[in-house]
């Protein structure tokens, strides 16, 4: 294959015509063999949310179980991720018809994280736009201090929206070959969204409310803590292209494990804009 290895070079796409598994199979469309692992990451997932509602109602073992489910997704991401990158390169099976796929996968899943949070912004605005005569018939709840807009809250949204600048780099410097400057960019990116992260738990911390106050300690932490998670997921996402960058494994035309994480890192840009000016912003001063 006609393939340049320049040191700092991102690879030359390979050509459309000379593969083995279309030789083989005679069709461009990927079989995948069985795997446990949709299997194992439901248990995972089932076993920390059912972890997490028992931790909240303080019964015996819910962090144990909460725990539990944490580290087997993650030992799913690790494995499953594994799979998915040794049938990308060293067998070939991701031809173009199957990349397709894969985007249109990957854009129904961003649909169905956007349906996600729709849910809880709807929460928030019914409980906000006509507040109930339990928490003092006004919005925010008396008793509820809410957090200053301008400090911690205006911080994360610049760090987040530079973050989006940075992680924009690192793709145009994959599509223009340039190996250095997407390994800078995506380094600089992961920085920042550790930096957005540990701000966040800072925030947790000394805020003055807890989950338990009201609807809008729940609406808060939900849409929040949620929104913290995917950034998590994202920042490993993000991780996993910046080791595969440094192993050659995207060529400047076949790249989708890097554009998959910049699609998401870009969802969770967005979503916290919406939560910056209508929980923080918005719900801070009617």
């Amino acid at each position: 294959m006609h393939i340049l290895k320049k040191k700092n070079k991102i690879l030359q796409s390979e050509p459309k015509n000379i593969s083995f598994h279309y030789m083989k199979t005679r069709h461009s469309y990927h079989l995948v063999d069985p795997s446990p692992w949709p299997l194992v990451a439901s248990l995972g997932a089932f076993m920390l949310t059912i972890g997490g509602v028992l931790y909240m109602h303080q019964f015996q073992g819910g962090y144990k179980l909460f725990l539990t489910g944490f580290f087997v997704i993650l030992y799913v991401m690790f494995t499953w991720w594994r799979d998915i990158i040794r049938e990308a390169t060293f067998e070939n099976q991701h031809s173009f018809a199957v990349q397709r796929g894969l985007r249109l996968g990957m854009i129904l899943f961003i649909v169905s994280e956007i349906m996600f949070f729709f849910a809880f912004f709807w929460a928030f605005f019914h409980s906000s736009l006509s507040p109930v005569f339990n928490i003092g018939g006004v919005w925010p709840p008396k008793f509820i201090d809410p957090i200053q807009t301008f400090e911690i809250p205006l911080t994360n949204t610049c760090l987040l929206l530079t973050s989006g600048a940075t992680v924009t780099w690192a793709h145009h410097s994959i599509v223009a070959r340039e190996k250095k400057e997407a390994i800078e960019a995506l380094i600089l990116t992961i920085l920042i969204a550790s930096l957005f992260t540990e701000f966040q738990t800072i925030e947790y911390f000394v805020a003055s409310f807890s989950i338990n106050d009201s609807i809008y300690g729940s609406c808060f932490y939900l849409a929040t803590g949620f929104h913290g998670f995917h950034v998590f997921v994202g920042t490993i996402s993000l991780l996993i292209a910046l080791i595969r960058i440094i192993l050659n494994h995207f060529t400047n035309t076949h790249h989708f494990g890097f554009e998959s994480a910049a699609w998401y890192w870009h969802f969770v840009d967005v979503v916290w804009l919406f939560l910056f000016l209508s929980i923080y912003w918005w719900g801070g001063i009617i």
